[in-house]
């Protein structure tokens, strides 16, 4: 089969294609015919060797496929059957295997590439918005990158709930993508300063909650705009790693809480995955949550999506295709 392989952390180049054989499901797996790979920051940061991995490396957990075969023991499943999972291991690649826990059946009307764009963007998007921070109607939400692809669900979600949501975006036409999203206003910051113009939107309030992915060049100016009391949920570091710093800030700042989740601890359990996975998948089939998916390279561009993803130069998620 044909697979994405990385010999040693680097550049995008270091995506290599290669041939490698079919894996064979063990005890408790499923070998799945894969249809459509997401492209997360998490395989960056293993390809530069942000995150510790072992090489060679075929990167990749998002995907959605056809089920293939059956290790021992699985149950629930058959070939044939359409499937997604943010746990394919090594999901650059033709052929996967899957855990059977971490696999889900997709629902009537929705396709491979929308199944595997909405899985783990949209988990992530739905516990940052119903169990980080729970959300209720009225209060207000700040997102950074809002024409990304979890910027543009998480808008989406918290406007379904009813919440106000202020976001950050680079140029007009992100704009324009997050105020289709559900986006009450849009801040553009490469010309404005975001944390003095949430202030002036919320009459020098400051928000309930801000949701972070950014890291870096955004964390000290997104305590800034809490409400006393309010959360920050960073959630991603697309622009570096927050530098250490002192905690005395939180209640100098006003009591303020931090926290650094991440999607696994929220799909600990069999029950809470298929919550979080049949709601966004079920809205997706439905309509009601809508999925950008322009981007969608051959495997054997990997690097490209890579590059372009890295330089901020696509919007919604980002697909490979066997």
């Amino acid at each position: 089969m044909k697979a994405i392989q990385i010999l040693e952390t680097g550049g995008p180049e270091v995506l290599q294609l290669a041939d490698l054989p079919i894996p064979h499901p063990g005890p408790g797996q499923v070998l799945i015919r894969v249809e459509a790979t997401g492209v997360n920051f998490i395989e960056i940061y293993f390809r530069k060797g942000q995150y510790k991995a072992s090489f060679p490396l075929t990167p990749g957990s998002e995907a959605a496929g056809t089920v293939e075969d059956l290790g021992p023991g699985v149950t629930g499943f058959k070939s044939g059957d359409l499937v997604a999972s943010v746990s394919v291991l090594g999901s650059y690649a033709e052929y996967a295997l899957v855990p059977a826990a971490q696999l889900v059946k997709v629902p009537e009307g929705l396709d491979p590439e929308k199944a595997a764009a909405a899985m783990l963007q949209g988990m992530t998007a739905h516990y940052l918005a119903h169990s980080t921070y729970p959300l209720k109607a009225g209060e207000t939400a700040l997102v950074h990158a809002g024409a990304g692809g979890v910027g543009l669900l998480l808008t989406q979600m918290a406007a379904r709930i009813g919440a106000r949501v202020i976001t950050t975006v680079s140029t007009p036409a992100k704009a324009e993508l997050s105020r289709e999203a559900g986006a009450s206003d849009v801040i553009l910051y490469t010309q404005q300063d975001f944390a003095a113009e949430v202030k002036r939107l919320t009459g020098g309030k400051g928000v309930d909650v801000v949701y972070d992915s950014v890291g870096k060049t955004t964390f000290d100016q997104s305590l800034n705009c809490l409400r006393p009391r309010g959360l920050l949920a960073l959630f991603g570091g697309s622009s570096g790693a927050v530098p250490p710093f002192d905690l005395i800030q939180l209640s100098g700042k006003g009591s303020l809480f931090v926290t650094r989740p991440t999607l696994w601890h929220y799909i600990a359990t069999r029950s809470e995955l298929e919550w979080r996975a049949g709601e966004v998948l079920g809205w997706a089939a439905s309509g009601a949550l809508k999925l950008r998916t322009e981007h969608v390279y051959p495997l054997a561009d990997a690097a490209q999506a890579h590059t372009d993803l890295e330089s901020r130069m696509t919007t919604g998620k980002i697909l490979l295709e066997p």
